[in-house]
C-alpha cells in the first residue's frame, strides 16, 4: 500500500495508523458496553457477528487475496494522508473483529486487575504492531513474495480457527436458552 513512498512518508503513515487504531479500540473497549445497552445488543450476538467477520477476513487471507495499488507520483502524498486512517488504521489494524473482541473481553474482565491487564495487552499489541509495520519493508524483502504469501495463509488459518471459537462461544448460550425454553414449554 505504501509502494512508491519515501521511508519518511512510510514511517508517518505507520505512526498515524497505529495511533488511530489504538485510540479507536480504546474508545470501543470502554464505551462498548454502553453502546450494547443503548442499542439493545447482546454480547452473544456480537460474538457471533464478530466470528463471522473474522472468519471472512481469515478466509481472504487464506486465499492470499490482497489488492496491490498503483499510484501516480502526484497521488502518493494525498493517498498517504488517507491510508493512515482508512484502510490501514481502520479497518485493517482496528477492524470489526478486534473491536468485537475488545468489547467482549472487557465485559468478561470482572475485576480492575483483569481490566488493567486487558488494556495493557492491547497497548502492548499495538506497540508490537507499530514496530512490525516500521520493519515491514525489510521483512517483505527477507521473506520474499512466497514467504509473504505463506505467512498470510497461516495467519488466515489461525484467524479462521479463532473465528469459529468466537462463533461457537456466542451460539452456545443462545442454543442452551432455546433448549431450556423448549423443555420448559413441554412441561
Amino acid at each position: 500500500m505504501t509502494h512508491g513512498m519515501t521511508d519518511k512518508e512510510r514511517q508517518s503513515v505507520v505512526s498515524r495508523a497505529t495511533l488511530v487504531a489504538f485510540i479507536t479500540i480504546m474508545v470501543f473497549t470502554f464505551a462498548g458496553q454502553f453502546l450494547f445497552k443503548f442499542f439493545g445488543i447482546s454480547t452473544n450476538g456480537f460474538r457471533i457477528a464478530g466470528g463471522v467477520i473474522i472468519f471472512k477476513i481469515g478466509f481472504d487471507m487464506l486465499q492470499a487475496r490482497y489488492t496491490p495499488m498503483k499510484l501516480k507520483d502526484e497521488e502518493i502524498k494525498t493517498y498517504a494522508d488517507d491510508i493512515s486512517i482508512t484502510p490501514l488504521g481502520i479497518p485493517m489494524l482496528c477492524g470489526p473483529g478486534a473491536i468485537a473482541n475488545a468489547i467482549v473481553l472487557m465485559q468478561d474482565a470482572h475485576s480492575i486487575e483483569m481490566k488493567g491487564v486487558l488494556i495493557g495487552m492491547i497497548a502492548f499489541i499495538y506497540l508490537i504492531t507499530f514496530f512490525i509495520l516500521r520493519a515491514s519493508t525489510r521483512l517483505v524483502r527477507v521473506l520474499g513474495e512466497t514467504g509473504n504469501n505463506v505467512m498470510m495463509r497461516l495467519m488466515g488459518l489461525i484467524l479462521m480457527v479463532i473465528a469459529v471459537e468466537c462463533f461457537v462461544s456466542g451460539m452456545k448460550p443462545i442454543l442452551i436458552d432455546i433448549l431450556k425454553e423448549g423443555v420448559a414449554g413441554l412441561l
